[in-house]
């Protein structure tokens, strides 16, 4: 399919004339469009070239370029966000859930217009291209609508490839039609005040190797915050719960910064910001842990005999209670006087952080490349000498502090190592990294897992149902447990390669001193 853009003052008899001195045409009549287009708030069926849209009673998927429908479904329009699993089971929740996982579908812009279509036919009559004049407008919340450009819709019937070009070409040179380099989906939300691929968690920042520390740092968090900030809304309201994940990483990231070039800042002002910060953790953890449980309850499931599995929706339900309590509590910190002042006080202190005075600030004048290289091999140097130490006597402390000091590189690689050193040697130590972290991460949340279950005894005891309840919960705990041991058994082999004799050699080589 091509869509080509009209020039101000054409009219539809003028495109219709135009394409009857070149082919036979066909009115195939008017019609009022009136659509709404959906994505997730990270814009994730746009990535894939993909629109979700819901026009007369039906959800569709359709490809961007082609046009051609992947899947629809028959519904009442979406009144709240829609998540996968929350579709009929077919091919649209088939082709949905891969993409979105446990993000929801929320409107992105309502569009209305009118569609005048035609069809292109050769010497035989046959139809070679179908041609659809469009007239649309971007409807706001408000109802103010904007007009967009009008624009031609060209698509190709099978076997005509040859006709849709010189259809293209005649309309492009005789009327001046323009090939549209935006599609309608983002010239409509653009017109409406929204951003065309929604917004994104990731931390994609340009450095410069000579850059001042203070300057780096101050770029680095200031996207952080935006991303802290961009999520606050989305948790508060729990439209899915990947906003409570992308608010919490951005705070850990922002916390890691803040302690591994905590140099460059201020002490006494820093202090300050680093509490504030670890309360925002702390109020939203709780929740965090909660929004996990019940997200893998299905894998919990799988763990225990099969005719024990529907012996744990009890304990479902309580831990969907809990939820919904601990959501309760955070949201109310989150409104907090103490959680909204805090976001633009440390926005303050990043707009003026390179001008303060450097007295107190070591770091802050000094070439990011030259600290970040420098706090990279320190770290990765503290790992190995921890991981050495870790042996089968080890208590599960260890493991969990090595998984911490993992974040904490982890965080230097992504932020400062990836936009300031080769890539062939950051992603391949990220990789190394991630499957030592993978390891730690199992074996400290089946730890917590236990404890949580455990926990939950007294609770469960009360409820009518307890009896079966009880049991697959005591199943559950035996598996957690004994995939915490598989968990440790597999550290050895995952350490081997991430403290490696080549890749220590090449963390020195890359992050040392220039």
């Amino acid at each position: 399919m091509m869509d080509l853009l009209a020039p101000d003052g054409i009219t539809r008899e003028e495109v219709r004339d135009s394409l009857l001195r070149h082919f036979g045409v066909r009115d195939d009549g008017e019609r009022e469009t009136d659509r709404t287009f959906y994505d997730t708030f990270d814009g994730l069926v746009r990535a894939a070239g993909l629109a979700v849209v819901y026009e007369d009673g039906r959800l569709t998927l359709v490809d961007q370029d082609s046009g051609f429908e992947q899947a629809s479904l028959d519904a009442p329009k979406p009144s709240r966000p829609l998540l996968a699993a929350e579709l009929e089971p077919g091919p649209l929740r088939d082709a949905l859930a891969p993409i979105i996982d446990v993000r929801a579908l929320l409107p992105l812009v309502h569009v209305r217009g009118r569609e005048h279509a035609l069809r292109l036919l050769d010497d035989q009559q046959k139809t070679v291209v179908r041609v659809t004049l469009e007239q649309p407008a971007a409807v706001s919340s408000s109802e103010r609508l904007s007009e967009l450009r009008p624009r031609l819709h060209l698509s190709v019937v099978r076997g005509y490839d040859k006709e849709l070009r010189h259809a293209c070409h005649e309309l492009e040179h005789e009327l001046h039609y323009t090939a549209a380099n935006r599609a309608l989906l983002d010239e409509a939300v653009s017109a409406i005040g929204g951003t065309p691929g929604g917004i994104s968690s990731k931390i994609a920042v340009a450095l410069d190797r000579e850059q001042r520390a203070d300057s780096a740092a101050a770029l680095i968090l200031h996207r952080l915050l935006n991303v802290i900030e961009a999520n606050v809304a989305g948790t508060i309201a729990d439209i899915d719960t990947e906003f409570l994940h992308d608010f919490r990483v951005s705070i850990r990231r922002s916390r890691s910064v803040q302690r591994q070039l905590r140099n460059v800042f201020p002490p006494s002002e820093l202090e300050r910001f680093r509490a504030e910060f670890r309360w925002l953790q702390q109020v939203t953890g709780d929740a965090r842990d909660l929004d996990v449980y019940v997200l893998e309850f299905d894998q919990y499931r799988v763990m225990v005999p099969e005719e024990m599995r529907a012996d744990l929706a009890p304990l479902l339900g309580v831990l969907s209670r809990r939820r919904l309590a601990a959501r309760a509590e955070m949201a109310s910190a989150l409104r907090s006087e103490r959680a909204t002042t805090l976001y633009p006080q440390w926005a303050a202190l990043l707009e003026r952080l390179v001008a303060l005075p450097e007295d107190d600030r070591p770091a802050a004048a000094r070439p990011i490349a030259e600290v970040a290289g420098e706090r990279i091999r320190k770290v990765y140097k503290r790992m190995v000498t921890m991981g050495r130490a870790i042996d089968d006597a080890s208590p599960p402390e260890s493991l969990h502090e090595l998984r911490k000091l993992g974040k904490e590189l982890r965080y230097l690689l992504e932020l400062f190592g990836a936009p300031l050193y080769p890539s062939d040697v950051v992603k391949p130590m990220i990789r190394a990294l991630k499957g030592l972290q993978d390891v730690l991460g199992r074996h400290q949340d089946r730890e917590i897992q236990v404890a949580m279950l455990r926990s939950l005894r007294d609770e469960v005891s009360g409820l009518a149902d307890r009896a079966g309840a009880l049991m697959a919960m005591g199943a559950l705990v035996q598996r957690l447990a004994e995939d915490q041991l598989e968990a440790r058994g597999e550290f050895a082999e995952r350490f081997a390669t991430f403290a490696s004799h080549e890749q220590r050699a090449q963390v020195r080589h890359t992050f040392g001193t220039p």
